[in-house]
């Protein structure tokens, strides 16, 4: 019994495992979402003139999320500065607290933009299971890196990584 769960947990690690590295190279998919303001937008109208674009998910409710949002906005200047990239914060609350991103992102004063997912399309159509979840665009808008959790410090990897993207390095060793 013991080897019959070894046996799939291993094969449902993997499982996941090629699932990330499946979407790497790929494309934003065709799915709407909501700004702050009400106004639908399609996610594959994201762009940013040719530099790296960086979309976090998140929620109300997940402390790490918050925290590493917090990370990326003391950041967030001088990432633009240097490398020109553009974060998306996608929270991923349900329709119910959905009212609640507003006050709290007032709140929190960040720079970036925040869009909203209460249906869960666009969470579902990137296989976004856990968050923290951010996914790092080169300049072609191709999803060429992604991670999950948050710890104190990533930050500065994941701006190694944005620098690397920006001056079109290999990233390929950085999973």
């Amino acid at each position: 019994m013991k080897k019959v769960f070894i046996l799939s947990l291993a094969l449902l690690i993997g499982g996941f495992i090629t699932a990330q590295e499946t979407q790497q190279g790929s494309k934003l998919p065709s799915v709407n979402v909501k700004t702050l303001e009400g106004e639908t937008f399609n996610i594959q109208d994201i762009s940013n003139d040719g530099k790296p674009i960086l979309i976090s998910f998140w929620a109300l409710w997940c402390k790490p999320c918050k925290k590493e949002l917090d990370a990326y906005n003391d950041n967030y200047e001088d990432w633009v500065e240097e490398t020109g990239v553009k974060i998306y914060a996608v929270s991923i609350d349900d329709a119910r607290s959905t009212a609640k991103v507003l006050p709290f992102v007032s709140g929190k004063s960040w720079e970036f933009d925040v869009l909203l997912d209460p249906n869960g399309d666009l969470k579902r159509a990137m296989s976004v299971n856990m968050i923290p979840h951010t996914f790092i665009l080169d300049g072609d808008g191709n999803i060429v890196y992604q991670h999950t959790s948050y710890y104190e410090g990533l930050e500065y990897e994941i701006f190694e990584i944005v620098k690397k993207v920006a001056a079109g390095e290999d990233i390929s060793g950085n999973h």
